[in-house]
């Protein structure tokens, strides 16, 4: 796998309190079209999660979100975790993330933190919070003069706001919730997940379908 925003035109952001859900939702999602699942390092039984996940449906492409620390890298690449996702960057944990040996995202959330991953050759990037932090329009203004930046938005983004930034060319997909209502999850409705994730499929254009894992 050489880049994370390379496997789907949309990136699931799963956060899970019972690791028993995990290989149903990750099915759900996998047979609705997503085949990349990031699982946030947000509860105690999110290294669960992903190890669960990565050994009974090795066919999913399965990476850890919230990746702060070193202690955060060991814990999500001990699990099986295949890819790595942070909300920001800092050197050191920057360093971890490199020194992993997996495909990673650092956030950024201003032309500046661009510029410094560029300056270490890190091209591919998470655009967050998304919404917050300017939307469409800001990813778009730093098209032309940060050419070699792609980016994942995530953060507010939805199924009516996803398609704006999918329109870009500096963006390869977009990461959300929102084919993971807490209502289907918590009634474990895997079919109302599979419906949403086909739906959330549907937003990618034709040259966006995904690859199968």
């Amino acid at each position: 796998m050489a880049s994370v925003l390379d496997l789907a035109p949309v990136l699931p952001i799963v956060v899970l309190e019972n690791a028993s859900d995990a290989v149903p939702v990750a099915r759900a999602l996998f047979n609705g079209g997503l085949p990349a699942i990031e699982v946030a390092l947000r509860t105690p039984a999110a290294a669960d999660c992903i190890r669960t996940i990565a050994d009974e449906l090795p066919q999913a492409v399965v990476g850890a979100g919230t990746v702060l620390s070193q202690t955060d890298v060991d814990t999500a690449v001990t699990a099986g975790a295949r890819f790595l996702v942070s909300p920001g960057w800092t050197d050191r944990q920057l360093n971890a993330m490199k020194d992993s040996g997996l495909p990673f995202l650092p956030g950024v959330s201003t032309a500046a933190e661009v510029v410094g991953l560029l300056e270490r050759d890190v091209n591919d990037m998470k655009f967050f919070p998304a919404e917050a932090a300017g939307g469409p329009e800001y990813l778009r203004a730093l098209a032309s003069p940060l050419p070699r930046a792609r980016f994942c938005p995530t953060g507010g983004i939805g199924p009516a706001t996803a398609r704006a930034y999918l329109d870009l060319p500096n963006v390869r997909c977009v990461g959300g919730t929102w084919m993971l209502p807490q209502e289907a999850v918590g009634a474990r409705d895997w079919a109302r997940v599979e419906e949403l994730a086909r739906a959330a499929m549907a937003i990618a254009r034709p040259d966006r379908s995904p690859h199968r894992a």
